[in-house]
């Protein structure tokens, strides 16, 4: 029998510091690429969106790629094309760690809309948060200082 699933990841990490450095101007480039890689590893990504200090994506995973490979490879190869290309202004790489829940099919839409409306949820909530919702949503435990 061959390998069937669909487990949907809603994934989130901020840059380095949170620097404030993913200008609307370019963000789509980035997305386009952040597509590219999730292609490339055999995952579907279905949306991808974020202000100028976090990205929030929604993909699912091939079964065999573990969500931190994936979340390695796109932070690493996502440094080198935004350095190489100069994408944006004083970027200075991603945070160390990430954020990752999961969701069923039923409830893609609603993380898409989600995803796609973070610029007018961020007008009102911070980055900070806005994760820790997430946690306390899906019951996770956390350190203040790590957040």
């Amino acid at each position: 029998m061959s390998k069937y699933t669909r487990i949907l990841y809603h994934i989130i990490f901020s840059t380095k510091y949170r620097n404030r450095t993913l200008t609307t101007s370019k963000r789509d480039v980035l997305y386009d690429y952040i597509f590219g890689v999730l292609k490339n590893k055999g995952c579907y990504g279905f949306c991808i969106g974020g202000v100028e200090d976090h990205i929030h994506l929604l993909s699912d995973l091939k079964t065999d790629v573990s969500l931190s490979e994936l979340i390695k490879d796109i932070k690493i190869s996502t440094s080198s094309f935004i350095k190489e290309n100069n994408l944006f202004e004083n970027f200075d790489g991603w945070q160390d760690g990430y954020a990752a829940f999961t969701y069923s099919i039923n409830e893609k839409e609603n993380v898409i809309n989600y995803i796609k409306n973070q610029e007018e949820h961020h007008k009102t909530k911070s980055f900070k948060d806005e994760l820790i919702d997430f946690l306390k949503k899906f019951e996770i435990k956390y350190d203040e200082k790590y957040l």
